[in-house]
């Protein structure tokens, strides 16, 4: 954000000088200082961020952003108090401000800070304290200095490092401490392996896992995910019992009364297999009790906890400090809004590691080792890897029939970003060969630290020719801490949630909203990610793959994704004819080659997700780009844009 009006507008909530919006009215009576008067409190405040009952129905009427930004702060005056993230945010990751690119599709912890690769290219140039573009590198030189470190792919049993901890490098040694200590995960209690990527971390538990004894697989997941499917597919190869928990319409919640019954059974209390759980949808944004895994280790299962959607510094809070699952997946990827390649870390309790169990249908690929580099300067699209965390920003190509036809968007690889699995997946791309593949990572240390930090946990000092990485973007959400993210994080959402919410489409009956937003809505504990769909003034909705494209040709990055187990009572059962749609996969069928189609219902969204660098200008550029299709004509006008100047084919 403009590092001027950021200043000005922020000082509002010292001075005071705004006039205040209409008090609400008074329709619920709760005790002070309750956990319910706090919960209408903020709800209050998040509707008088654009001032209570107003409705927009042109985009050109939204206030602008500076007028936004001072309402937001006399609404939420606590944000003034995270400003360090927007300091931390200028001094090092400039390079957003400079390509004006807003990211909203990233998921998971990244390791490095941009100014750190910078300062590797060329290690006498100093960091600019400001974000003038004259100061600035080149934000796509080829000109890199050898990187720290390499990945390489290994073919290995998952057995001997889960039992027995594996033999690593004093490189590799460090990098893991340093995710660990992150993470708020004892090395005493968990030994760790680096996979390619969650789908590949997946896949090799269920390779090992003994379904074949321990009989079920029971997931919680209101979206579809590929690692999630993999999983599903090999253990009923298995003979498992697979229940996915559903999701109450319209909020979306978990069907308590289904889900406990499965997990709960008092009539056998043998070990009864394993509960994957995510504690919060990277889709949707909802949270989910950790009293779930509690209650499913009590019951005999084991637990995988999905930790790729949770915040930086999430694993520090109250509950999560004292529960400790069998498994525990996460992902770190390279620099945020730079380069998402990265790797996963797959933990498994000690006690429980002797459960995994050798399989001779097991791939024994996807692990990796990280290697110190032996190759010379690299470009960074060299460090990519074909996997479902790899998600480089692709130039989609986008036909006329494109624009005017969204619903047939379509594509031989069905593109998709971060909310399947946090990238862009192709059945052609999960695949890894068993012969060793490499990929490199850049993250030198500086000898400075980082603004607003405690010295890195991991120092810098030379081992064998080869400095160890200082990693600068953990060491950011560290020097921030649980509370001041997740309250940023709180503020922005809920002022997004609200704010596209107030979209109305002008002369409709009823006064028919743009938007509809799946799941929690304005609410103080929901989590930092957005599912939303956009509807034209007929009612009629607009591809999610199409507002996505829309969104990246406007330098706006954000995903799309396919909701689904979603169970309607009877009172909604007309409303589930009209909402649910049906997609069709090819699934080859266990006994033959042959592949069938299978059908299933869901809702396929538009989603955004926020991190603890995403500022008030990200959400509120977000919010500008959706009014846009409050003009009936805005998807023909971009197509008649492009044919004026000749084009017939797109790219965005």
């Amino acid at each position: 954000m403009n590092s001027a009006c950021i200043r000005e507008a922020s000082q509002t909530c010292f001075y005071g000088c705004f006039k205040p919006f209409p008090a609400l009215p008074e329709t619920h009576t709760y005790p002070p200082g309750s956990a319910a008067a706090s919960r209408y409190d903020f709800v209050a405040a998040t509707a008088s961020s654009l001032n209570p009952d107003i409705q927009f129905t042109n985009h050109e009427s939204l206030p602008s952003l500076h007028e936004a930004f001072s309402n937001f702060n006399q609404s939420y005056p606590q944000y003034c108090q995270t400003d360090q993230a927007d300091q931390i945010r200028d001094q090092e990751y400039y390079h957003l401000s400079v390509s004006n690119h807003v990211c909203l599709d990233y998921l998971g912890h990244g390791l490095f800070s941009y100014s750190q690769q910078q300062r590797q290219i060329d290690q006498t140039a100093p960091v600019p304290s400001t974000s003038s573009p004259s100061t600035l590198p080149s934000l796509h030189s080829t000109d890199l200095a050898q990187p720290f470190f390499d990945i390489s792919y290994k073919s290995v049993n998952l057995n001997p490092p889960m039992v027995y901890g594996g033999e690593v490098s004093e490189p590799e040694s460090n990098i893991q401490k340093r995710i660990m200590a992150f993470m708020n995960i004892s090395e005493d209690d968990y030994n760790m392996v680096f996979t390619a990527n969650q789908f590949s971390a997946f896949k090799l538990l269920a390779d090992y896992y003994p379904f074949s004894s321990c009989h079920d697989l029971v997931t919680v997941y209101d979206h579809k995910n590929e690692a999630v499917e993999v999983m599903i597919e090999s253990s009923k190869k298995k003979g498992a019992r697979v229940t996915l928990a559903e999701f109450s319409w319209p909020n979306l919640r978990i069907k308590a009364s289904k889900l406990k019954g499965k997990i709960v059974n008092k009539r056998n209390k043998r070990e009864r297999g394993l509960f994957v759980f995510p504690l919060q949808s990277r889709v949707t944004g909802a949270r989910y009790s950790y009293s779930w895994m509690s209650m499913a280790q009590e019951n005999g299962w084991h637990v995988l906890l999905d930790a790729s959607a949770l915040g930086p510094k999430d694993m520090q809070t109250l509950g999560l400090s004292f529960f400790k699952p069998d498994f525990l997946f996460c992902y770190l990827y390279k620099i945020f809004g730079e380069n998402p390649s990265g790797f996963g870390c797959l933990f498994v309790k000690k006690s429980s590691a002797s459960v995994l169990k050798d399989s001779n249908k097991a791939t024994n690929t996807g692990i990796v080792s990280i290697i110190p580099s032996k190759k010379p300067s690299q470009h960074l699209k060299d460090s990519t890897i074909a996997g479902t965390e790899t998600r480089q920003k692709p130039k989609f190509e986008l036909h006329k029939e494109d624009l005017t036809k969204p619903g047939s968007l379509s594509s031989p690889l069905y593109l998709q970003r971060m909310s399947d699995d946090q990238t862009y997946e192709t059945h052609e791309t999960e695949k890894i060969p068993v012969k060793q593949k490499e990929r490199s990572f850049s993250g030198i240390s500086e000898p400075e630290t980082p603004l607003g930090s405690s010295k890195s946990k991991i120092t810098e000092r030379s081992i064998i020719g080869v400095k160890e990485p200082e990693c600068r973007g953990l060491d950011h959400a560290d020097s921030l801490g649980l509370i001041l993210i997740s309250s940023r994080a709180k503020y922005l959402v809920n002022w997004l949630v609200n704010a596209l919410m107030s979209l109305k489409h002008p002369n409709s009956e009823n006064v028919r909203p743009l938007v509809r937003i799946y799941g929690p809505k304005i609410n103080s504990d929901r989590g930092p990610a957005v599912a939303f769909n956009v509807f034209d003034w007929k009612g009629e909705k607009i591809d999610p793959a199409l507002v996505q494209k829309l969104a990246d040709r406007n330098n706006i990055s954000i995903s799309y994704g396919y909701l689904h187990q979603i169970w309607f009572s009877d009172k909604f059962e007309e409303e589930r004819e009209k909402i649910l749609e049906t997609r069709t996969t090819a699934v080859k069928g266990a006994a033959s080659n042959h592949k069938r189609d299978t059908g299933h219902s869901g809702i396929s969204v538009v989603t955004a997700a926020l991190g603890f660098l995403t500022n008030f200008e990200d959400v509120y550029r977000l919010w500008a780009f959706v009014s846009r299709f409050l003009d009936a004509d805005f998807v023909e006008k971009e197509t008649w844009r492009y044919e004026t100047l000749n084009q017939k084919i797109v790219e965005v």
